[in-house]
């Protein structure tokens, strides 16, 4: 009479499992990366109700005591503005600027802003919360 086993090892990998765990990773990261916002200038932005499409390549901020930034840059000047925003952005015509201004920041520091983009054939997207 033989002895047979009756559990056998079976020696396949099933990935299933790990599949499951990689595309969950993946959609938690896809998700909190939306949620980051890029400028950390503590900004009250003025709100708005439109929303566009377009990415801008760089963004100006104005602080509520009147200070420039381009990203995390400080500016002394609107010469200088000028200079960096020449220097980051070249000459392109679909060349998109996000402004962030503080609600509380005179509406002239804005235009001239605005100037700048007019005279060097930028567009100029004016950040907003949602109403």
């Amino acid at each position: 009479m033989a002895i047979t086993q009756r559990n056998k090892i079976s020696v396949s990998f099933s990935s299933v499992g790990m599949t499951d765990v990689v595309f969950n990773l993946l959609i938690f990261f896809m998700l909190t990366s939306t949620l980051v916002h890029p400028t950390a200038l503590k900004l009250l932005l003025p709100k708005g109700s439109t929303q566009t499409s377009a990415k801008p390549q760089t963004t100006v901020s104005i602080t509520r005591d009147q200070k420039y930034y381009v990203e995390q840059q400080p500016v002394n000047s609107m010469e200088e503005l000028e200079g960096i925003l020449k220097q980051k952005l070249g000459s392109s015509p679909d060349t998109y600027i996000s402004l962030h201004a503080d609600k509380t920041v005179p509406f002239e520091s804005v235009v001239e802003v605005l100037n700048i983009a007019q005279k060097n054939n930028y567009k100029l997207i004016i950040a907003t919360t949602p109403r």
